[in-house]
């Protein structure tokens, strides 16, 4: 049951109160005790879909994980002792109601949301959609099985380590990391809270991109909060050409799934991407440290009450993983922290030459009980590539392309990652247009995608929004290595790029482009004006005229040729 699906009974005719009751039969036969911790009564449910209030989610049902807070419901984190009733909403499930969402009730997790696998809860395991013989992934374990299930459009999870991206590629659907600070975790019991981010799952990457822009934004009360930048968007289209970072072979693990993995990187070649072979291992040595260093102890510190005086009330195996940080030094602390910072670094470096990192989300999914088997061992390889993400203040989203992959960008990339995560998956995102505090761009030349100053535009904020073409009053020449364009009535059309770019940054790009170049309002095919890149006349003087190759790209492949 996709978002897609309940606007069309909607629109059909089929009232949110169907729907709720639709959804509750749905709960009943997959007849699965340890999903729900809290399920709302059938009455006060149905009574709230006869009141929803109009929006973009009017009437869709979710779940949220059960270390979210929502208003008169009990917040567990799975652990019975820990039970209180919210007063009020946490920002992320007030935002989706204010759109006419439907909230269904909070389901299972890994206890304070400590793990990877979905088996450290005293509620149970909840049940695998798609294999009931393998973990459905943790922490987040009932938010990615209510909806492989079908009984949630969509569901709101957590993610430090991995807890948003390892239960979609165990069950088979879209989980979507944000970026630090983007969604408010006011109102979510701190793991590492530091590292916390909400995550959003789905049936597909736009509808989880779509929740994923109601939710996101400032929350003044929130310390970790922070403004987005004017190019931040949910979600963009995939540019023609994009560079696709992909570890080295030798950092390339897996129990399964090594050639679904490879498909993925030749469909990306097909979709137009150049494939980079990167050294990540700063990157995995890091995230070696979130279960092994000072993180631990900022697990331990968020429930230290919880550890020193009421330990049995804890799950045996979130017991011992918390009390290992009672006894962590200050001193080995700060070896983590200059470590994480390397890390980053390098990653802005990585970011810089690539628009996305390739990963497997992970090695591979375990059954039930080889996880119970070997608690730690198998958590620890479930987080290979997940773990240093957040402590790299990196956004994410894992698709369920292959056995299950996870593209990687930089802070506030979710736009570019989930329009290359659609091309992989073959699924079509909405058109964008510049958004407010943003301008349009026409490029024509080596800042399009792909291309060798392409990066200038990314680094200021620059997002791909469409493939245009002027109408036909414009000349093309080579400057050498650049093109000029000049509008003339006697011209003909050039194909380009258009681009969003923060309008603070277009000054700083002008500042890079050296004359003739400048910028000024170009007349497209369409029959908008936009802002885009023209040559002084006097510049373009004895230079060799390429307009009839009809745009640089084409002028490209053909002197290539």
């Amino acid at each position: 049951m996709t978002i897609a699906e309940i606007r069309a009974r909607l629109a059909a005719g089929v009232t949110p109160r169907d729907i709720a009751r639709d959804t509750l039969a749905r709960i009943a036969a997959w007849n699965d005790p340890a999903l729900f911790i809290t399920l709302r009564d059938e009455g006060a449910l149905l009574e709230e879909a006869g009141r929803l209030p109009p929006g973009p989610l009017h009437g869709v049902p979710f779940v949220v994980k059960d270390n979210i807070d929502v208003a008169g419901l009990p917040t567990t984190a799975a652990c019975p002792d820990f039970a209180h009733v919210a007063e009020a909403d946490a920002p992320a499930v007030a935002r989706l109601r204010a759109t006419g969402a439907l909230l269904l009730g909070k389901v299972n997790l890994d206890q304070f949301a400590t793990g990877l696998n979905g088996t450290r809860s005293p509620y149970g395991t909840p049940r695998n959609a798609r294999d009931a013989a393998l973990i459905p992934g943790g922490s987040s374990s009932g938010s990615a099985s209510a909806v492989a299930a079908g009984i949630a459009a969509f569901s709101l999870g957590t993610d430090t380590a991995g807890s948003g991206r390892v239960p979609a590629m165990a069950q088979g659907i879209v989980g979507l990391k944000p970026s630090l600070g983007l969604v408010p975790t006011r109102g979510v019991v701190p793991a590492c809270r530091s590292l916390d981010c909400v995550s959003v799952f789905a049936h597909s990457v736009a509808e989880a991109a779509e929740v994923l822009g109601v939710i996101a934004g400032p929350d003044d009360t929130e310390p970790y909060s922070r403004p987005l930048p004017a190019s931040w968007r949910a979600a963009a289209p995939c540019p023609p050409r994009f560079r696709l970072a992909v570890p080295q072979e030798a950092q390339l693990v897996f129990d399964e799934g090594a050639e679904d993995f490879a498909a993925v990187a030749t469909r990306a070649k097909e979709l137009g991407a150049e494939i980079l072979r990167v050294d990540i291992a700063p990157l995995l040595d890091v995230a070696r440290r979130l279960y092994d260093g000072a993180w631990v102890a900022e697990r331990t510190a968020a429930l230290r009450g919880w550890v020193t005086e009421r330990p049995t009330s804890l799950h045996p195996v979130t017991r011992a993983i918390l009390e290992g940080g009672l006894g962590r030094l200050a001193v080995d602390a700060f070896d983590d922290f200059h470590a994480a910072a390397e890390a980053r670094l390098l990653a802005r470096r990585l970011f810089e030459g690539a628009d996305a990192l390739l990963l497997p989300t992970a090695p591979g999914i375990p059954t039930v009980e080889a996880m119970l088997a070997d608690p730690v061992g198998a958590n620890s390889r479930l987080g290979t590539y997940t773990n240093f993400v957040n402590l790299c203040d990196l956004s994410a989203i894992a698709i369920p392309a292959g056995a299950g992959v996870t593209l990687v960008g930089s802070a506030f990339a979710e736009g570019r990652i989930c329009g290359i995560a659609a091309s992989l998956l073959d699924e079509a995102l909405p058109v964008p247009e510049a958004a407010p505090g943003e301008a349009a761009l026409f490029c024509i030349g080596a800042h399009m995608s792909g291309l060798p100053l392409n990066g200038q535009v990314t680094a200021l904020g620059g997002r791909f929004l469409r493939e245009a073409r002027t109408t036909p009053e414009y000349r093309l020449f080579d400057l050498g290595g650049r093109p000029g364009m000049l509008r003339d009535p006697d011209g003909e059309a050039i194909t380009g790029e258009i681009w969003a770019l923060p309008q603070a940054a277009i000054g700083p790009l002008l500042a890079a482009v050296p004359p003739p170049l400048g910028f000024g309002t170009v007349r497209l095919a369409d029959g908008s004006n936009v802002l885009g890149f023209l040559a002084e006349a006097e510049g373009v003087q004895g230079a060799p005229e390429i307009t009839s190759f009809g745009g640089w790209r084409a002028f490209l492949a053909k002197r290539a040729a």
